[in-house]
């Protein structure tokens, strides 16, 4: 249900290929605060703001509190500090599809230091190099007559993804759609061949149409007509012998999802299932479209799975439980549904009897366990295609049998320094915020600590808002971990996979209670009796960036340094230069700065700035669309002005996200000596 936000951790080397909610992560700037200057809405904000803290808790599922003294630092004589390029050169595993017979595997790893295309048989064997490129393929798609593989590409990170052929025994990619001002992606291919349905979006548009090519002529030719920029349309599957579609129709705040079929022929639109503001989205549908794998909140307020009979109306709900939970895929002969469960920051799959909704777990070690490709079944629906990830043990590529029997690993993507032996282990913890609110976070505690009070510690926040810190492999995380930094990645309100109520938490308050349950992360640390309270430091991506500009801003106390990675800096110049689809999800995060004028004020980090007193380090993409370069010289010029210590570091031809080898080590190598120097001063 959910695809990969580049916003959580981008450049992180070594994730997993997950499924998350479309979203579009932010972009601005113009400064709402000069050095020398009083900011009078910096005095008024707290009082706008504090009725936030008067609601009570924010309703979650049920899960214990963690005694900050039942933390412990194990004992490992073999542990030692991770080398930066070891984590920079542990590959990274992004999209993943089956040939159509099943004998082949083709993904996306970064093998040669770029987000390439490789091939290997599905028994496992020393991939082979399809493509290769200094940008990124993604969205891998196979021919049925097994001769082609059909992927997405952009130029430099601008995210104007053409569609791109390549032979699947090599050859010289075909650019298909070849229009710079319009992107093509999510892309899926009719049984026969002849057709992609795909998502598009010219660049001045906020809405998202389907479309369809004709492969043989290259024609184009337009499916739905939007009119509302709030809403996207995103293509599921081919049905009925490739005479219609299914399809998702969902705004951009992630609240309210239909499910539709469309005729090809006529681009006639029938919605399936859908009531306002709610989620109904499909993972999958039978050949037929009899049978729809779909996910919704209705009557929880928390994503549960299920079936949708076409035919009849009937859904049947698997079992509810309080955790996130998704109807991923169906298998080739619609048997069996792949379902995913999000469970407190941990992923499992379980294979469901469509007939029955008799449950079947997957013998899968703990950790984060994912579907590898968008159609995860073998063609003969045999096997599986999964990855796996926990945070002590980077991603590998699995495949395992529908029938039973224990997952075989086909790539490992590690260094061979990165054994989990001496990897820093994770754990998840739940502590109580300001209000009562729980919040869960991934807590990874290095090896031999003394429980003294003198530890460094590094809070990451993640990017989103809406989306999840999960018990994965972080090269951040294990890169600070293995130096004696205790770290700490909450999902504080406004996160995914908590709940609806816990995920609109934040609208309108972004960088106020959320803000406040990251300081709580910091006070669980403390009470650990590990962490001194003036060596913690904060770091983050995208929202993440922002988080990190807004906490030593709004509470210049807590942190002594930060680092930020293309963080948002004003929303209201945001709002009035970003790509109209941006614009659309910040709308429905702040609602307009014509009738929110004062909510984008309050929630800026440029109101606040002026009290900041942390050092900090920007890391900034040149062809960054979303959050500009300007924005980090922008806070970078304002603080130094004021005599702070400010620097920024820019990466030519990169977009929001560092995806160059090269720049991945030297984004990461410059965060950890930014925290030594800053944290470790009498060490």
């Amino acid at each position: 249900m959910q695809e990969f936000h580049k916003g959580m951790e981008a450049g992180e080397v070594g994730s997993a290929h997950r499924h998350r909610r479309r979203t579009s992560d932010p972009r601005l700037f113009r400064p709402a605060w000069k050095a020398g200057q009083p900011n009078m809405l910096a005095l008024l904000v707290p009082m706008l703001l504090a009725a936030t803290a008067a609601g009570g808790a924010i309703p979650t599922p049920p899960r214990p509190v963690t005694v900050p003294a039942s933390v412990s630092s194990a004992v490992n004589p073999d542990a030692r500090p991770i080398p930066i390029d070891d984590l920079s050169y542990s590959r990274r595993l992004d999209s993943v599809a089956w040939s159509a017979d099943g004998k082949r595997i083709f993904f996306v790893t970064n093998l040669t230091g770029r987000m390439n295309i490789w091939r290997m048989e599905a028994n496992g064997s020393f991939p082979v190099q399809l493509t290769q490129s200094d940008d990124v393929q993604t969205g891998l798609v196979a021919a049925p007559d097994g001769r082609t593989l059909y992927y997405a590409q952009d130029r430099d990170g601008n995210e104007m993804h053409d569609l791109y052929a390549v032979p699947v025994d090599g050859g010289t990619p075909v650019d298909l759609t070849n229009t710079p001002d319009e992107r093509e992606n999510n892309a899926i291919v009719s049984s026969d061949g002849r057709m992609l349905a795909f998502s598009t979006k010219p660049k001045t548009a906020a809405q998202e149409d389907l479309a369809v090519i004709d492969l043989a002529s290259r024609a184009v030719r337009p499916l739905t007509h939007e009119a509302d920029p709030q809403q996207r349309w995103t293509a599921v599957a081919w049905v009925d012998g490739n005479r219609a579609l299914i399809a998702n129709r969902g705004n951009a705040g992630e609240t309210d999802t239909d499910i539709w079929r469309i005729d090809v022929a006529t681009g006639r639109a029938t919605r399936l299932l859908g009531r306002a503001g709610i989620i109904y989205q499909a993972g999958d549908a039978t050949p037929d479209g009899r049978l729809i794998a779909l996910v919704s909140n209705e009557g929880t307020g928390q994503l549960h799975a299920g079936l949708l009979d076409t035919a009849t109306g009937r859904i049947r709900w698997l079992a509810r439980t309080s955790w996130e939970q998704n109807g991923v895929s169906l298998s080739p002969d619609g048997a069996t549904m792949l379902v995913q469960t999000s469970e407190d920051g941990r992923v499992a799959l379980s294979l469901v009897d469509t007939a029955t909704l008799a449950v079947r777990p997957l013998d899968l070690p703990s950790g984060v366990n994912n579907p590898a490709a968008a159609r995860p079944f073998s063609p003969d629906g045999h096997s599986l295609l999964l990855s796996h990830s926990s945070g002590n043990a980077p991603v590998e590529l699995i495949r395992t049998n529908v029938a039973g029997g224990h997952a075989v690993p086909l790539a490992r993507f590690a260094m061979a320094s990165l054994d989990p032996h001496v990897l820093p282990p994770s754990r998840v913890v739940t502590y109580r915020s300001f209000d009562g609110t729980l919040v869960s976070a991934i807590l990874t505690l290095p090896f031999n600590l003394k429980r003294d009070g003198s530890n460094p510690a590094v809070l990451i926040a993640h990017g989103g808002p809406t989306s999840q810190a999960i018990d994965e492999f972080s090269p951040t995380a294990t890169a600070l971990a293995s130096r004696g930094y205790v770290v700490i990645q909450p999902n504080p309100r406004g996160s995914s996979g908590y709940g609806k109520a816990f995920q609109i938490a934040n609208f309108q308050d972004l960088g106020g209670a959320d803000l406040k349950d990251e300081i709580a992360a910091k006070e669980f640390l403390v009470a650990t009796g590990y962490v001194d309270p003036n060596r913690v430091g904060i770091t983050g991506g995208s929202y993440g960036g922002f988080m990190t500009l807004m906490a030593i801003g709004r509470t210049p106390g807590e942190f002594a340094a930060a680092v930020q990675r293309f963080g948002v800096i004003n929303w209201r110049t945001m709002w009035e230069h970003s790509d109209p689809l941006l614009q659309a999800y910040v709308s429905s995060l702040l609602g307009t700065p014509a009738k929110n004028g004062t909510v984008y004020e309050a929630t800026s980090p440029l109101t606040y700035i002026g009290r900041a007193t942390a050092p900090l380090l920007s890391l900034q993409g040149e062809n960054d669309i979303r959050v500009p370069r300007e924005q980090a010289k922008e806070v970078t010029d304002a603080l130094k002005a004021k005599g702070n210590i400010a620097e920024v570091v820019y990466y030519p031809a990169e977009g929001h996200g560092f995806q160059k080898r090269e720049n991945i080590a030297d984004s990461l190598r410059r965060t950890v000596e930014w925290f030594d120097r800053y944290l470790k001063r009498g060490q």
